[in-house]
């Protein structure tokens, strides 16, 4: 025990260690300088403010520990998340009906989105952007190029919203605001949904809704088409999980959906194991797309799910 706490002491009186003092720093303000125009001085003085943060390494390299899959399901679509959805759809119905209208995606889907990444807006995160970015960018190998772009976007961004980069806080990744989006993806799909002159992911729920409409419209989403069916499956059918074939194909070899639904061209089988064994979906192109958004298929299903059971609720009451 005393050695443990000796040691915790020793760590805890090191001086953090200044973002300029990371290699790669001053080579990366003499390309923002020559690329963008930025006053040298001014990036320095940004860097100098700038911490090295392992919390974002420990973080973001860290073996990844997934909830079983009703777990992580019932994170998400239990009667607080969806009675909490509800009342975010009611305050901004006529938002979320004209990002319908406009950009052809459901407005559950939309609430689902926001309310799956920070809660209806309540948990946009607490990790220091600029310390997260300038770490990741230059501290962590195996992704160093997308942070090293992520904090260039975010540099950028932070001149055209005129905004102190050192002030914003967001996830461990580097994510921003309501709907948690990449400083590259703010800057591309954001939008100014209110018409206010502003693109304000930070606390505008409506930018945010209509930028998360935008952004599944620019990826693909197939407006009226399904994300993804229930199906059942024979006793002969022999799995062929995430290959990629025709509904026809599919039902010929024994794979059928459990309600009725399109006839589409390309889908691939999922499973997800549950209490009672193995729960089988097809999944379509709209599927794929919110996994362009988190490349995660429980991220992608409890979206769904959570799309469903929203809309479902919205109709009972």
């Amino acid at each position: 025990m005393m050695i443990w706490l000796l040691s915790a002491l020793w760590l805890l009186s090191i001086p953090s260690l200044g973002a300029m003092e990371l290699p790669g720093i001053p080579g990366f303000i003499d390309e923002m300088v020559i690329k963008h125009q930025f006053q040298r001085d001014e990036l320095v003085q940004i860097f100098k403010r700038a911490q090295y943060r392992q919390t974002a390494i420990n973080a973001i390299s860290a073996p990844t520990t997934i909830k079983p899959w009703p777990q992580y399901r019932a994170t998400f679509t239990n009667n607080k998340h969806i009675s909490d959805g509800l009342k975010f759809w009611q305050n901004h119905i006529n938002a979320l009906q004209r990002a319908e209208k406009e950009y052809g995606v459901p407005q559950e889907m939309i609430v689902a989105v926001i309310g799956v990444e920070t809660n209806y807006g309540r948990n946009t995160g607490k990790f220091n952007i600029l310390d997260t970015l300038s770490t990741l960018a230059f501290d962590y190998p195996r992704r160093a190029d997308f942070f090293r772009n992520e904090l260039e976007q975010y540099l950028l961004l932070a001149r055209e919203q005129k905004f102190e980069p050192f002030k914003i806080q967001g996830s461990y990744a580097g994510a921003l605001g309501i709907p948690q989006f990449m400083p590259s993806s703010y800057r591309k799909h954001a939008v100014d949904f209110n018409n206010d002159g502003a693109v304000n992911l930070f606390n505008d729920p409506e930018d945010s809704i209509g930028s998360v409409a935008n952004y599944f419209k620019q990826y693909g989403w197939q407006n009226g088409e399904p994300v993804a069916a229930r199906v059942k499956l024979n006793e002969k059918t022999e799995l062929n999980i995430k290959e990629i074939h025709s509904m026809a194909t599919w039902a010929e070899m024994g794979v059928i959906p459990v309600a009725q639904t399109a006839d589409l061209n390309s889908a691939w089988l999922l499973d997800f194991t549950v209490p009672e064994g193995k729960e089988f979906w097809l999944a379509f192109k709209n599927f794929q797309v919110i996994m362009l958004y988190n490349n995660n298929i429980f991220y992608a299903m409890s979206v769904h799910q959570l799309a469903d059971a929203l809309r479902d609720a919205r109709i009972l009451n």
